[in-house]
C-alpha cells in the first residue's frame, strides 16, 4: 500500500527502529526492494534520486514506483531523494509522489529556512511529506554530489567532514521555522565510497533528537559502507530513516560479474537481470534486519 513518510516513521522512532531508504533507479530494484519487505513483513521507502534523472526520469520510473508500492502487501512510501531544482520538485509532485526532499543544505541558513518553510506550506496541502537537510553532506565523487555541492567544498576525509556536521541548535531553529516533517543531518557519512572507514559523531546525534521537535523525524544519510554496528548505534541515538544504496550497487555489479564469468558469458541477458533481482532482494532484506526494522 502506498503512505507518505510520516505514517511510517513516527512508529519507528516511537520503537526505536530504522526504516531503510533505498534508491530504486530502475524496475529490478523496485521489485527486489519491496519484495525483501513484503517477506519480512515490514514498511519500506523507496526512492528517486534527483542525480540519477539523467539515467531514468522520473516521468518513466516514478508511475512504475508507485505502481509497485499500491499493490504491495507492506506500506511503501515513495520518495523524492535530494531534489535540489525546484522545478523538479513540482514534475515529482505532477507525478504523484506523497514525500519529498528538499534539498537547500548548499545555501546559507537563512536562505535555505526561506526556501523550505515557503515549499512545506505547499506540499502540506497536497499532504505530502517533506525532508530538508542542514549541514553539507559530502560525497567521494562528483557524478554522486547532492545539493548543487560547490566541488571546493566536497569533502572526502574524516577531518574534511567534521567542517561541515550539523549544528544542534540552529537545527531546532530549523526544524520551528520550516516545519519539515524529517531534516537529514550530517555527522560523520557521506555519499558514495568511502575513502576510510567513517568516524560517526554518535553523540551529536543525541543532542540533535533531543532539541529538534520530536515530531520531526532525524535522518541518516550515507549509511551504505557504514559498519552496521555503527548504524545501530545511530538508531538507537535517534535517527528513525537511514538512506541507503552504493554499497548495494556495487556489490551487485560483482555479483553479476562473477555470474557472467561462471556461466563462461553463456547466461542470457534476462537471466542475469533475474539473478540481480534475487540477489539485491536478498541483500536488501539483510539491510531492512539489521536496522531492527520488524525486531
Amino acid at each position: 500500500m502506498l503512505v507518505n513518510m510520516k505514517e511510517i516513521l513516527d512508529d519507528a522512532a516511537k520503537k526505536k527502529y530504522a526504516i531503510p531508504c533505498i534508491n530504486t533507479p530502475n524496475e529490478e530494484t523496485v521489485r527486489a526492494v519491496i519484495g525483501a519487505a513484503e517477506e519480512l513483513g515490514v514498511p519500506i521507502i523507496i526512492d528517486h534520486a534527483q542525480v540519477h534523472d539523467s539515467l531514468i526520469p522520473i516521468e518513466r520510473i516514478g508511475p512504475i514506483m508507485l505502481k509497485y508500492a499500491r499493490e504491495a502487501k507492506v506500506p511503501v512510501c515513495v520518495h523524492l531523494d535530494h531534489g535540489s531544482d525546484y522545478t523538479f520538485l513540482m514534475r515529482a509532485i505532477r507525478v504523484g509522489f506523497p514525500s519529498i526532499m528538499y534539498d537547500c543544505s548548499a545555501l546559507p541558513f537563512e536562505e535555505n529556512v526561506r526556501r523550505v518553510k515557503d515549499f512545506v506550506e505547499i506540499a502540506h496541502k497536497l499532504g505530502i511529506t517533506v525532508e530538508a537537510e542542514l549541514g553539507i553532506m559530502a560525497s567521494a565523487s562528483p557524478e554522486d554530489t547532492h545539493g548543487d555541492v560547490d566541488p571546493e567544498k566536497r569533502a572526502l576525509t574524516n577531518a574534511d567532514i567534521r567542517k561541515f556536521f550539523t549544528d544542534p541548535d540552529e537545527a531546532a531553529r530549523f526544524a520551528d521555522e520550516t516545519g519539515c516533517d524529517a531534516l537529514a543531518v550530517c555527522f560523520g557519512t557521506m555519499h558514495g565510497i568511502y575513502l576510510e572507514e567513517p568516524e560517526l559523531d554518535i553523540e551529536r546525534v543525541k543532542v540533535l533528537r533531543a532539541k529538534v521537535r520530536q515530531d520531526c523525524n532525524i535522518v541518516m544519510h550515507g549509511a551504505s559502507g557504514v559498519p552496521f554496528d555503527q548504524d545501530i548505534l545511530a538508531i538507537d541515538a535517534g535517527c528513525s530513516k537511514i538512506n541507503y544504496y552504493s554499497y548495494m550497487a556495487k556489490a551487485t555489479t560483482g555479483f553479476v560479474g562473477d555470474k557472467i564469468k561462471e556461466t563462461e558469458g553463456k547466461i542470457a541477458y534476462h537471466e542475469l537481470q533475474e539473478a540481480a533481482y534475487e540477489f539485491m532482494k536478498g541483500y536488501a532484506k539483510n539491510v531492512i534486519s539489521t536496522f531492527r526494522n520488524g525486531k
